[in-house]
């Protein structure tokens, strides 16, 4: 038996033991992979729970609906209210325990009401190496991570969920729209509509992976290499796009996206914004 179907014996068997459980689905790779194993296991006693709020970027709902109905599981979407939370609005550098110590004590009062004593998250073995402050908020609500027991790294979990015909195999990072915004700087709902307004303009044109950074009047644009040509073939209504939601400059990041750590947190120190700016500016790529 290789590696790979060990651990997934090991998963199951962990989540089997469970009886019933309430999955924190985002949708992303690695929520709807335990949803995946977790209905195979549990059947009916199991539900995927979705958390809503401002910072959900647009359209993450519907697609969790649509995975939970090709799975054949039940799902729920619930309002949380971390954005009404001034610990969360401040955005210091541990925003994420705010926000997930709201969704879990929303998710464990759930799981009660249904009588399920056990709630499982996505957290895979890799998310342990980077600095993920909702973690915290897990462990003190008890929340169980079938991955990490299983000892799965993001790669195997793609690898497995292409295996098992999920379609989100080779979905890209998700992260909620907050962590657009850099640390230090307060959140407001105007900021993330913004964000969210930009981000799913860009994904209608046909970008993939795709960060609008908020930086006050600023929009900094991440994408992906291969979406650079498609980015500046359309930049001049890129920029009028995003500068009638309200940024005054619209420049692409040289760097193109990149990924980081901490439950979607970008830990970004104000004179780390600058130096990308003047990147962006110096080598041509402001709008």
């Amino acid at each position: 038996m290789n590696t790979l179907q060990t651990k997934l014996n090991v998963l199951r068997e962990r989540i089997r033991r469970t009886e019933s459980a309430v999955v924190a689905f985002s949708g992303g790779v690695d929520s709807t992979f335990v949803l995946k194993v977790a209905h195979e296991v549990l059947g009916a006693k199991v539900i995927g729970l979705t958390a809503l709020s401002e910072s959900l970027p647009s359209g993450e709902l519907e697609a969790a609906q649509k995975l939970a109905d090709q799975i054949g599981v039940r799902h729920v979407g619930l309002r949380t209210f971390e954005t009404q939370d001034k610990n969360y609005l401040a955005n210091a550098a541990n925003r994420c325990y705010f926000c997930k110590t709201e969704m879990y004590s929303r998710i464990k009062a759930f799981a009660q009401k249904e009588k399920i004593r056990f709630v499982l998250d996505g957290l895979n073995q890799d998310d342990l190496s980077d600095r993920r402050p909702g973690r915290a908020a897990a462990m003190e609500h008890g929340v169980i991570s079938p991955l990490v027991d299983a000892g799965l790294k993001k790669t195997e979990v793609r690898a497995l969920s292409r295996e098992m015909g999920l379609p989100t195999w080779d979905k890209p990072a998700l992260a909620c729209l907050s962590s657009r915004i850099p640390h230090g700087t307060p959140i407001t709902l105007q900021a993330l509509n913004q964000v969210d307004r930009a981000e799913s303009y860009l994904r209608k044109l046909g970008v993939g992976q795709v960060r609008v950074r908020h930086h006050g009047d600023t929009a900094r644009i991440e994408v992906e290499p291969p979406d650079f040509r498609l980015v500046r073939t359309r930049e001049r209504e890129i920029a009028a796009h995003l500068q009638s939601l309200g940024f005054a400059e619209v420049v692409l990041d040289p760097e193109g996206y990149r990924y980081r750590t901490g439950s979607g947190s970008d830990p970004i120190t104000d004179s780390t914004w600058e130096k990308s700016l003047a990147t962006a500016r110096d080598t041509d790529t402001g709008f």
